[in-house]
């Protein structure tokens, strides 16, 4: 199912190099490839160390105005409704983890979640910071660690930043100990660079989501649910699960942090305008993410 790309180190670029090569889950190169298994949808779950909050207190996020919008050659979305106060998502501060990629909400909102770290495009900053759409960020530690600094200032919007692994590797092909590495590891530098400990989970590529040793080893490191989706940003248009290719009250759409090398000479503000023009053409909203998880109780 899905990526990644930009400028880093010799040995990252070889890393990159490699997961561009395997069309699935987090690093398709921008074109086809299939959609992420879909988990099952949870409002119950569960596992080990409290995680900070999930949710942000208040409205729903404001998003811009007409003028901002425009700047971006964009029709302004519908604002988001208030964020429920009974979550749909109820997490558990022990036990197995939820696996889902969608939320149970008549609110014809959606979720934008984007992965890896790759492309650190300050005007992706700029277009963030104007229009004031929320994100959910599962960032990989060795794709990021150059410039943890490039993610500061969008989760300063109220974005928050969540796990996904070390070196981005298929999974179900790791040993337990490993497995466990990857997860805490990165769980380990997030907490310290970014002051909140991840809530959420996301394996590369989707894979091993429903297995029992992976459940067993994001109880170990922290996280307290594994998070898919339902549907993936492509270049200029997105990759559905559902036959009819349509967008339901709910969803969690994937995007990357990728730059024209990935995406064929378009830019991340160009691949994200044209997501946020496929959501405002099915008459969504665009919702955060956490303010739909109620976090362990601590």
């Amino acid at each position: 199912m899905n990526r990644d790309g930009l400028s880093r180190t010799r040995t990252y670029a070889a890393g990159a190099l490699a997961l561009l090569a395997f069309a699935t889950a987090c690093g398709d190169n921008g074109g086809g490839g299939s959609a992420a298994p879909a988990g099952s949808t949870a409002t119950t779950a569960a596992s080990g160390p409290a995680s900070a909050a999930a949710t942000t207190p208040g409205a729903a996020p404001a998003q811009g105005d007409a003028a901002a919008w425009a700047k971006w050659n964009l029709k302004p979305l519908a604002p988001a409704p208030a964020p429920p106060a009974d979550k749909p998502i109820k997490l558990e501060r022990t036990g197995t983890v939820p696996v889902f990629s969608d939320v149970k909400t008549s609110d014809k909102v959606v979720f934008i979640t984007i992965d890896d770290g790759a492309e650190k495009d300050p005007k992706f900053v700029e277009m963030l910071t104007d229009l004031k759409v929320p994100i959910s960020m599962f960032l990989t530690k060795d794709i990021v660690k150059n410039d943890y600094g490039y993610f500061k200032p969008l989760q300063a919007l109220g974005n928050h930043i969540q796990n996904h692994t070390v070196t981005h590797p298929v999974m179900s092909k790791l040993s337990a100990d490993k497995q466990k590495s990857e997860i805490c590891e990165d769980q380990a530098a997030l907490t310290q660079q970014y002051g909140t400990a991840p809530l959420l989970f996301r394996p590369p590529f989707g894979d091993g989501a429903n297995t029992p040793m992976l459940n067993t080893s994001v109880q170990q490191c922290g996280p307290r649910a594994i998070v898919l989706w339902r549907e993936s940003m492509q270049i200029h248009d997105m990759q559905y699960q559902a036959a009819d290719k349509k967008l339901k009250p709910g969803d969690i759409v994937l995007a990357h942090f990728r730059g024209p090398k990935e995406l064929k000479g378009a830019t991340m503000t160009q691949m994200f305008a044209d997501l946020l023009a496929r959501i405002q053409e099915q008459g969504f909203s665009v919702a955060r993410l956490e303010d739909y998880i109620q976090a362990p109780a601590s």
